[in-house]
């Protein structure tokens, strides 16, 4: 039986909402009894479940993204666990976070939902949000704090009274020296002060009770620390004690054992640091390689660091003399494995040895980023092996990280758009990545304009291309179907330059691309085509392309699929995919496209696999990974506060959509029924033909089975419906809320129901049938935190006295062609309250009525201000004949 897994999803606001991995499938499944608890608190208790879940068994697996909230709410439990004085947590509780911890967990986040909205701000206000849920817990609770958490929690071991120090010491034969101490009331105040554990026996003499008592948590850790139990055992636990190097490594070791018990420790910085001794540090591309690219071979070299600061291999080999535990060298104590040190060592002769050789090639050398200890074969190994980067690839890594550094380039000529700033440097770091030969993934939040980057990009290859000597080169797009409309409108308005064939047989015939292809495809700048074309036209993956770019790339996140095997299988010089979707919420899905944009960065489907597997016990490579991929992804957030003033704050586009095979038959067959009739009417009744027939074209845009009225409402069957799912996809996984308007109130519950598919939950209808009171309700319940993802409303009930800001994407799936109509129903979203940019999406089908009428709102703004304002569609009736069939004919 399949076991679902409980996910921790972060909401764009900051909030953690609970999921069920599969929602569809996870009732009648097993689910942990953890698991279960989990999300019964998370229902029923808001923000108690957190807390809950930081004093739950570690030991019992969780999920990835509940277990990064595990750890950290683990965190604060454990800092309440250890206070010395837990009734003073009465009076409020006083723990924070340090920065440092707070950043070292958000560099341990797994790729998750929502971990692009993780900041140490958010991780302060959710800490802020244990201690509040904490205090207001234990202020109705009757008993003592120490069984208020032993209640949350019967294996938690609360911190005695009893402390260890350990501190160096100037004697140079002991230069250690230990102290067991305990903490007692003494002044009038009742603060708590230290005493050497030597005076608890006069303190306590006559009561061993309470003396076992005072000492319970070091006979708990005595059960498995040898040290606790030799201290004991010898009485010296009472004593202050000189002790050697090799004496204080053991303490050392077995701090945890001690902590777990209950034993506050107080130790040096230097071992809290947890310094690692010797390591390899192994640097590459401190020179610039004479063949950019990711098969450039980089120079390298290695070096013994001790702490950050060299020293040489006979100082290194000199510590191998030394015995196990802990050395002094350069004026600091550092820890001395022999059996780890001598691999290392062994590794570092080995580095030197291939440094005669060459080197290695950059992707090999940036993929060692995610194992270090591959290097030389020491990936199952003890040696202490780090990599870094050389000053050129430095410099290089730190522009891509940081785009604004890069240099400025201009979109070429004849290009018809003015870049935003954040454009702008879209454009500049697309460009510098084509300069070195990397691949490019352009992931800037839907509203952004990739499209336009990507063009000024192709553009400005354009006007290099004729500025030299080189022979012009096509460039292949891969896209769904549904955005060619998209990408041809987006051409003609900013790259009109741009010679584009389109690949697909709903555009242009199967003779005609035969013949584009006869007069050599590289008279093109840019040759468009599918997903769905890109296995059956095999001459795609025979041309050598300059670039092969793809729009909504998560279309390959999947490396089984045919499609997937197929597109990587197109030749190119280099690479650009574009997507809207957070690439960082799969693993699997990450590596697949990466295995696109720079083939080999994250190494073999096994190897990928088995680096998977260890993020399981060693989270710290989740860091290493976000590293290794950040120079090569550009994501903008809409809420980023370095583009949030250089947008405006209502986002509007065009969204355009084909038709389906049935759409076009019964479009052609209602353009001449027109034809035959409108001639013969006259007055009131053309009037009324003409808006019966925009009505139902109208009607055929959204769907065929609107305009028959019978079906299913099938997705295959209208293109508005296969565009709605490539956004709503985007919407649903950044968790972002979507209002989406139609003006037929039949069309609510289709449109409902095939988002709820999407969303794999419900959304919510309103329409003017729906009474008063419940309407209160039905807002309310979209405004809350918890995930409700969209509604669906009817225009003229959605248009006015709504305040529905907890959205902030806007779909108007069909148009009523009036412009105050539709602005007020967005405004439903864009009004005062409103914190979030709203991205307003405005459905066209291409080539229809919706297009053409469209155009001339455009190009008669006046018209659209002062008539149609007034007059609704009412306008339309007057063009003569010729004017209306032209108006209602396909044009694709």
């Amino acid at each position: 039986m399949k076991q679902q897994n409980l996910i921790a999803v972060t909401m764009p606001g900051g909030a953690v909402q609970l999921e069920w991995e599969d929602p569809a499938e996870t009732i009648g499944k097993s689910r942990h009894l953890l698991q279960g608890e989990i999300h019964k608190r998370f229902e029923s208790d808001g923000d108690l479940w957190l807390m809950f879940l930081g004093f739950s068994d570690p030991k019992v697996r969780l999920s990835a993204s509940l277990d990064f909230w595990r750890g950290f709410a683990a965190l604060f439990a454990a800092k309440l666990a250890a206070t010395p004085d837990l009734e003073e947590l009465r009076q409020g509780v006083d723990i924070e976070a340090t920065a440092d911890e707070i950043q070292a967990h958000l560099e341990r986040a797994p790729l998750m939902t929502g971990a692009e909205y993780l900041t140490a701000d958010l991780l302060g206000r959710i800490w802020a949000g244990l201690k509040r849920d904490f205090e207001q817990e234990l202020a109705s609770y009757r008993g003592s704090v120490a069984d208020f958490i032993k209640a949350c929690s019967p294996k938690v071991h609360l911190v005695g009274r009893v402390f260890f120090h350990l501190v160096e010491n100037k004697n140079d034969d002991l230069p250690f020296a230990f102290l067991a101490t305990y903490s007692t009331r003494l002044d009038r105040e009742g603060r708590s002060k230290h005493l050497p554990l030597k005076y608890a026996l006069q303190e306590y003499e006559g009561r061993q009770a309470e003396l076992l008592e005072l000492l319970s948590t070091v006979h708990l850790a005595a059960k498995d620390s040898a040290v606790a139990a030799d201290l004991l055992a010898s009485g010296d636990i009472f004593h202050p004690l000189g002790w050697t190097a090799r004496e204080a490594f053991r303490f050392l070791k077995e701090i945890p054992l001690f902590e777990k018990a209950g034993i506050l420790c107080r130790i040096p910085n230097w071992w809290q640091k947890r310094a690692a001794g010797i390591t390899l540090d192994v640097q590459f591309g401190d020179k610039k390689p004479s063949v950019l690219g990711m098969d450039a071979i980089l120079n390298f070299n290695a070096r013994l660091l001790l702490d950050g600061i060299p020293i040489t291999a006979d100082e290194a080999r000199r510590l191998l003399q030394q015995s196990e535990g802990l050395a002094f060298i350069k004026n600091k104590w550092v820890v001395v494995d022999p059996q780890r040190l001598e691999q290392t060592l062994a590794a570092y002769e080995k580095a030197q040895a291939m440094t005669a050789d060459g080197g290695l090639s950059l992707k090999e050398a940036l993929r060692l980023q995610l194992t270090p200890g591959k290097f030389l074969g020491a990936e199952d190994q003890e040696a202490e092996v780090t990599i870094s980067n050389g000053q050129w690839l430095q410099t290089i890594t730190q522009k891509l990280r940081q785009p604004a550094r890069i240099e400025t380039v201009a979109p070429g000529k004849n290009f018809k758009a003015d870049l935003r700033a954040y454009q702008q440097r879209g454009l500049n770091w697309l460009y510098f990545l084509h300069t070195l030969g990397f691949g490019a993934c352009l992931a800037d939040d839907m509203g952004l304009g990739k499209t336009v980057e990507v063009l000024a990009f192709l553009n400005r290859l354009k006007t290099d291309a004729a500025a030299s000597s080189d022979p012009p080169a096509a460039s292949l797009l891969v896209i769904p179907a549904s955005l060619i409309s998209n990408w041809t409108h987006e051409i003609e308005r900013f790259a009109p330059a741009l010679r584009t064939l389109i690949a697909h047989p709903g555009v242009n015939s199967q003779g005609d691309i035969q013949s584009a292809r006869r007069g050599g495809l590289d008279a093109y700048d840019l040759v468009i085509t599918t997903y769905a074309l890109a296995h059956r036209y095999k001459w795609l993956q025979a041309h050598p392309w300059q670039y092969v770019i793809l729009d909504e790339a998560q279309a390959i996140k999947n490396p089984g699929t045919q499609q997937t095997r197929a597109v990587k299988k197109i030749k190119g010089r280099n690479r650009i995919v574009m997507t809207g979707t957070p690439i960082e919420n799969r693993l699997s899905d990450l590596w697949s496209l990466f295995d696109f944009v720079n083939p080999g960065l994250l190494g073999t489907p096994a190897e990928f696999k088995k680096f998977s597997k260890h993020l399981n016990s060693d989270p710290s490579g989740y860091a290493r990974l976000r590293r290794l991929i950040h120079p090569y992804v550009l994501r903008r957030l809409k809420t980023d506060k370095k583009i949030i003033t250089d947008l405006p704050d209502k986002v509007e586009m065009k969204t355009y959509a084909g038709l389906s095979k049935q759409q076009v038959l019964l479009y052609g067959r209602m353009v001449e029924e027109i034809r035959t009739v409108i001639a013969e009417k006259e007055g009131i009744a053309r009037k009324g033909l003409i808006l019966s027939s925009l009505m139902k074209f109208k009607q055929l845009c959204n769907h065929p089975d609107q305009y028959l009225g019978t079906g299913t409402y099938d997705e295959k069957d209208s293109g508005k419906f296969s565009r709605l799912r490539e956004i709503c996809e985007t919407i649903y996984a950044k968790r972002e809320k979507v209002l989406v308007f139609t003006q037929f109130k039949e069309m609510t519950g289709p449109l409902c129901d095939f988002l709820s598919s999407i969303f794999e939950r419900r959304g919510l209808v309103l329409h003017g049938s729906i009474a008063v009171g419940r309407r209160k309700n039905i807002i309310r319940e979209f405004q809350q935190d918890r995930y409700v993802p969209f509604m669906v409303l009817s225009l003229k009930a959605g248009g006015v006295g709504l305040n529905l800001t907890a959205a902030n994407h806007v779909i108007h799936f069909d148009r009523w062609w009036n412009p105050a109509v539709e602005n007020q129903a967005t405004d439903r979203a864009f009004r005062i309250g409103q914190q979030k940019k709203v991205v307003v999406h405005k459905f066209i089908t291409r080539g229809t009525v919706e297009e053409k009428i469209d155009q001339m709102l455009a190009q008669k703004a006046r018209l659209a201000d002062d008539v149609i304002a007034a007059s609704g569609e009412a306008w339309i009736t007057d063009m003569d004949d010729r004017q209306l069939i032209d108006l209602f004919r396909l044009s694709l």
